[in-house]
């Protein structure tokens, strides 16, 4: 197992001077624990050209060229006939090039800036750039990325646990790279996302994971569930037992209410087979009310589609929505539909998600700004329906929440911090009978608690 040091709140301060690494015991060599330590690999780019560059004067070390290790301090790497080649000619010696550098700025990519080493490869004619560095060191990033760092540090503490326990858990599962820096997997900006304290709530919760079974449990996370959130079985194939419903605490979520009208042409453009929308039925809902099924009927045709389809096709925030169809020219409502559920996330200026993390399904279409104080749709039980014999139809979905509403609310987490929890209790709260303590060899991810339903949850 890697080191699990508690550090007392005087200490904190003292204890984020130091590089995470070497956070440990005195009698322990720093060698022995960056050893003990498990490396992530994330892609965190593609492309058929990357440009690199060092931070100042310090030049980046580029191994795996056919002739000698370098020191740069700029490269532009592109593919040419199927390899690796510098700007001056330079080609990779096999179909990988290392760069690292012991500069604590880090190596420039792009507009980002990452710690470790980046690794590029040639995959199906992309080049790859994979970021190759330690649990602790990535956590820090991915903290700031999904969270507003001023938010409570119970709620950070929360978000570092599960954003440990996820990565971990997908360690080993693809022969590349074991997670992406995007809402795939979860979101990791670098280092411009890093704050004190980001790096404050990994330090304080290190190497802690939530088990279940003796296994890393799929510590899923969503935005907002809009009031309670949703059992796993119905979201994706398998229901797990420490992902059921739970009361949530995001109230104060400003997607905890949300309004979207949808014009006609933009259904005929969302909806090109039914040639948009003269009705559209909700068939079926989950326990918590979120839109399981439903039918669009259009001048050619009718469509029937999961929630997360329509959500989708959409781009709603959440599949906990009831619909209304409205006559355009006239601007009042027919019958209304089911209130339902689909994926979504708050504002990037709210949150670092605007998509679903930890479970790779992201919206498409554009996404219209929340209307707050617009009340729900009544709802009506699965199967009524709601249409006009008009043709300028004006689609209106009344919603709450942001997210698929499995696992860990964030604001739900932002909300219980608030009221005093700490981040063991915000865990349990929302994985249930999962136990809390350091990772160890045991939780070894590529045998960690199959499902048999990842497909699914990675789409």
């Amino acid at each position: 197992m890697f080191l699990h040091i508690s550090i007392g709140r005087a200490a904190v301060g003292a204890a984020l001077m130091l590089p995470v690494t070497v956070i440990a015991l005195a009698a322990e060599p720093r060698s022995a624990v960056t050893a003990q330590e498990p490396q992530m690999r994330v892609l965190v780019a593609e492309g058929s050209e990357l440009i690199l560059r060092s931070d100042g004067e310090q030049p980046l070390l580029v191994r795996g060229l056919a002739s000698k290790e370098r020191r740069l301090q700029r490269l532009q790497v592109r593919l040419l006939n199927g390899h690796l080649t510098l700007a001056d000619g330079s080609a990779a010696r096999d179909a990988s090039l290392r760069i690292s550098t012991t500069d604590p700025r880090g190596i420039w990519l792009g507009r980002r800036r990452y710690r470790g080493d980046l690794l590029l490869m040639v995959r199906s004619g992309r080049i790859l750039a994979i970021n190759q560095l330690g649990i602790e060191t990535y956590l820090p990033s991915v903290v700031g990325s999904e969270m507003p760092a001023k938010w409570p540090l119970a709620a950070l503490q929360a978000q570092a646990v599960a954003a440990r326990t996820y990565a971990l858990r997908q360690r080993g599962r693809k022969p590349d790279f074991d997670v992406k820096a995007t809402v795939s997997s979860q979101v990791y900006k670098g280092m411009e996302s890093e704050t004190p304290r980001t790096r404050e709530a990994v330090a304080t919760t290190r190497s802690l994971v939530l088990v279940h079974g003796g296994r890393l449990i799929n510590a899923v996370f969503h935005s907002s569930s809009g009031g309670s959130t949703e059992p796993s079985g119905e979201v994706w194939q398998n229901q797990l037992p420490y992902l059921v419903s739970v009361q949530d605490h995001d109230q104060h979520s400003p997607v905890h209410r949300w309004n979207q009208r949808f014009e006609a042409k933009d259904l005929r453009r969302r909806f090109e087979e039914t040639g948009g929308v003269e009705r559209l039925s909700v068939l079926t809902t989950s326990s918590t009310g979120r839109v399981r099924s439903a039918r669009i009927q259009g001048p050619l045709g009718s469509l029937v589609l999961s929630g997360r389809q329509l959500r989708q096709r959409l781009g709603l925030k959440s599949t906990m929505v009831s619909f209304s169809l409205l006559k355009g020219d006239a601007g009042t409502a027919d019958e209304s539909v089911d209130p339902v559920d689909q994926d979504s996330q708050p504002p990037s200026q709210l949150i670092g998600l605007w998509r679903d993390s930890a479970s790779g399904i992201s919206a498409r279409g554009p996404l219209s700004s929340p209307s707050l104080s617009a009340p729900l749709s009544p709802s009506t039980s699965p199967g009524r329906s709601s249409g006009t014999r008009g043709d300028a139809i004006v689609l209106e979905a009344s919603g709450q929440g942001y997210g698929h509403g499995v696992g860990m609310s964030q604001w739900g987490a932002h909300g219980l911090a608030s009221q005093g929890a700490d981040f063991r209790e915000i865990l349990r709260h929302y994985y249930r009978g999962a136990t809390i303590r350091p990772y160890q060899p045991s939780d070894d991810p590529s045998v960690a608690f199959s499902t048999g339903s990842e497909p699914a949850l990675m789409g």
